[in-house]
């Protein structure tokens, strides 16, 4: 038998592994653990989007969809435990409230490890006072070992509102990758595609999944606002929107019934994130509701400016006045001042898009995140009686 047989198997759980923050912290973790130390196998009670798996580097990861219909998932008890069973995963650590309810057969197939991670609101309860929410999650509460919370507010949120208490409590916050979200040297870079490559032009951009709770419909809003309010604005304010859902037609259908669809650019989902970002001057997020936003640190990393909303975990990345403007959500003409006072003081934009970087470097690395992960992993399978790394060395 190999030695790599005796890696711990972690069997991440998801809904959908596609194009999203949560996914793409999944992503991250399973390429930066040590390919010493863990094999990995990715479930998602939907499907495995092909294009998004390939972001994965490893050639030892397996991916399952089990094609779930909608409803609670216990039709799919009999095909987890069977799952669960053959595989034999050391670890089985699902996340968000959707893949909740498989903390259930994971314990009935005797897995010796249960973490599951709470990544953001639930998009039907982006205060967390729904108390059907709560309820299910007291539910699910004694067959999880322990939580992961993202950032300081849904740990707070796990302990007053659904009473999992503290000590069984992990707050990991997400990391980025520096190098490969890093600024542009010099100035701006061109983003292959887009019309706006003058560089006295100032761009304001967003990337996300373009969907109710990340309101990118505000921000477009918010855009008219700003070049009403400052017309001569116009000759150098673009916005660009990227990203595909829903409500890319409701936004483009803001701006064009205010004239200024020529002064924006939607061009769908890329694949080329790193780049959209070095083509930006700023970054914005006018969600409803977040945990840890991973585009927020990609921009910070990638030496933007940062204008966000006042939700979930982004007040503790974006430093108002310092790395940033934090807004009320769903407030367009809030977030117009804030364009507008990025877009007129850019000397002061670019200070801060520098002290975001400075921030990431020292708070948020990659590197801090895999390990936080690689020492709960190990610490929960010691008592579990299953080798580890550091155990076997």
């Amino acid at each position: 038998m190999r030695r790599s047989d005796f890696r711990p198997l972690v069997l991440h759980l998801v809904y959908r592994f596609d194009t999203g923050g949560l996914e793409n912290g999944v992503v991250n973790l399973i390429n930066h653990l040590p390919a010493e130390a863990y094999r990995h196998t990715v479930v998602a009670l939907t499907e495995v989007a092909p294009a998004f798996a390939r972001r994965i580097r490893r050639d030892d990861v397996d991916f399952v969809s089990l094609h779930k219909p909608p409803g609670h998932g216990a039709k799919l008890y009999p095909r987890l435990l069977k799952l669960f069973r053959e595989r034999r995963p050391d670890i089985v650590h699902t996340r968000n409230l959707a893949a909740l309810e498989c903390q259930v057969p994971a314990w009935l197939a005797g897995v010796p490890v249960r973490i599951h991670g709470e990544h953001g609101r639930d998009v039907e309860d982006l205060d967390g006072t729904s108390r059907r929410h709560q309820w299910m999650r007291r539910a699910y509460r004694p067959f999880v070992q322990r939580y992961v919370a993202l950032s300081r507010d849904l740990a707070g949120y796990l302990e007053r509102r659904v009473g999992v208490p503290p000590q069984r409590i992990a707050q990991i916050y997400n990391g980025v990758d520096v190098h490969r979200f890093s600024p542009a040297v010099p100035g701006r870079a061109a983003i292959a595609g887009c019309p706006f490559t003058d560089p006295a032009l100032w761009l304001a951009g967003t990337v996300g999944r373009m969907q109710t709770v990340k309101a990118q419909t505000v921000l477009a809003q918010a855009f008219v606002l700003a070049l009403q309010q400052a017309p001569a604005l116009r000759q150098r304010l673009r916005l660009v929107l990227v990203g595909e859902g829903p409500l890319r037609a409701e936004a483009q259908a803001i701006l064009a019934a205010a004239g200024v669809a020529d002064l924006a650019w939607l061009p769908g989902e890329r694949a080329d994130v790193p780049d959209v970002m070095r083509g930006l001057d700023a970054f914005v997020l006018p969600s409803m509701a977040e945990g840890i936003s991973n585009t927020i640190l990609e921009a910070m990393a990638s030496g933007l400016p940062v204008l966000a909303t006042a939700v979930g975990g982004n007040a503790e990345l974006v430093q108002g006045g310092v790395t940033g403007h934090l807004v009320a959500a769903g407030d367009a003409p809030a977030l117009a001042r804030g364009l507008l006072q990025m877009a007129t003081d850019r000397d002061a934009s670019a200070a801060m898009g520098r002290a975001g970087r400075e921030r990431v470097l020292r708070s948020f690395s990659l590197p801090a995140m895999v390990a936080s992960y690689q020492g709960l992993y190990d610490e929960l399978l010691a008592p579990a009686g299953r080798p580890t790394p550091h155990r076997r060395t």
